[in-house]
């Protein structure tokens, strides 16, 4: 586990929630600078339906990682639509976990 998956895994699970899957994972790689713009991220409402963790990650990697985390996100879960996610029976919590992995390794390349 990196260390951004470890803070977004501690964030996620905190006792009352204090951010949504899209804000967990700017919190996390340290972009607090994000995090209220990404408020209206999460549950379902980051663009196109796209899973917040993963749309978050997308936003915080460079332009050049940006794609790697997509097509690995994809290629884990066959989906990166939040509505799919759910009915396939993910949790918020391990796409989120996801995400942050993802992020941290193309970030420690």
């Amino acid at each position: 586990m990196n260390d951004i998956e470890q803070r977004a895994t501690e964030i996620f699970g905190r006792v009352p929630k204090t951010h949504n899957c899209a804000q967990t994972i700017a919190a996390a790689a340290g972009r607090d600078d994000l995090v209220e713009n990404l408020r209206a991220g999460g549950g379902g409402r980051a663009p196109e339906g796209r899973c917040g963790a993963l749309h978050a990650a997308c936003l915080i990697a460079s332009e050049s990682e940006r794609e790697a985390i997509r097509q690995a996100f994809l290629a884990e879960f066959g989906t990166e639509i939040c509505r799919e996610l759910k009915q396939s029976g993910i949790p918020c919590a391990v796409c989120v976990a996801a995400a942050a992995r993802l992020l941290g390794e193309v970030q420690s390349r």
